[in-house]
């Protein structure tokens, strides 16, 4: 069964199992899934509904900042797959679904141009990434995390992802999505490998 994994405003997981049906996200309450602690959240910021046997992310432009998914902004509906980081304010959700064989995914007309790295940043890319292959963790490793890792220093890190956001053109973004599209993008990459 499909689900939502995020952190609430305590920082504890929460785990939104996801049967059929629509729910809501947004700051008020009310919503299904409720984000009361992030001020840039609007009141009712986007709808998940579950279409022809599939996710749908819904932002009809009702939302203040806008939501998006691996980084790239949602305009009218989108499509999920398990895997994917919706971001709305500061909350990063993650949604986790198991793979289905059933479905087929559609060739792009274009490809977008492979980004090379070099090996030290093809480490610190691969560090940052590596938690998301644990289920239970919705969000890249933390710069600290990395530096432990690797044996680093904080800065040197910080200085290699400025780097990658600059080869990956994420420099534009929210400072809050820039880690989660770099993650997204990056094991694109290293899936490539």
């Amino acid at each position: 069964m499909p689900f939502l994994l995020y952190r609430d405003g305590a920082g504890d997981q929460v785990v939104l199992e996801l049967e059929s049906g629509r729910l809501t996200i947004g700051r008020r309450a009310a919503n299904d899934v409720a984000l009361p602690w992030d001020p840039e959240v609007s009141r009712v910021h986007a709808e998940l509904s579950y279409m022809g046997g599939e996710w749908i992310l819904c932002d009809e432009g009702v939302s203040h900042n806008g939501t998006f998914v691996n980084a790239e902004r949602v305009r009218g509906r989108r499509r999920l797959r398990g895997g994917d980081v919706i971001a709305v304010g500061d909350t990063q959700i993650a949604f986790c679904a198991p793979a289905s064989g059933s479905t087929v995914a559609t060739a792009a007309k274009e490809r977008v141009p492979t980004v090379t790295v070099t090996p030290a940043q093809r480490r610190v890319l691969a560090a940052l990434c590596r938690p998301l292959d644990d289920p239970g963790r919705a969000a890249p490793a933390s710069n600290q995390e990395i530096a432990d890792e690797l044996v680093l220093s904080v800065e040197t890190v910080k200085g290699t992802l400025r780097a990658l956001f600059e080869r990956f053109e994420l420099e534009a973004l929210p400072q809050n999505q820039k880690r989660a599209a770099l993650a997204a993008r990056g094991r694109t990459l290293l899936e490539g490998d």
